[in-house]
């Protein structure tokens, strides 16, 4: 990936509700990981949204993939 992930995901807290989204657009994170689960490639999801890049889908599966991979802590 050429950029950092900062750079293609942004959280602004006047648009879309404070959500994640892409490049400051009104495309959320959740929205690009909608159509991947919903059985879209890749190629589909840049016809569907002709704004986005390649690097922006990436982005997005990294985004989700570092939020999920985090430790939990359980008090014994």
């Amino acid at each position: 990936m050429t950029q950092k992930i900062s750079e293609r995901i942004t959280v602004n807290p006047k648009q879309c509700g404070g959500r994640p989204g892409v490049r400051g657009m009104r495309i959320r994170v959740t929205d690009v990981l909608d159509l991947y689960a919903a059985g879209l490639t890749s190629e589909q999801i840049l016809e569907e949204m002709p704004d986005l890049e390649l690097e922006d889908l990436q982005a997005c599966l990294q985004y989700a993939s570092r939020k999920l991979n985090h430790a939990v802590l359980v008090a014994v």
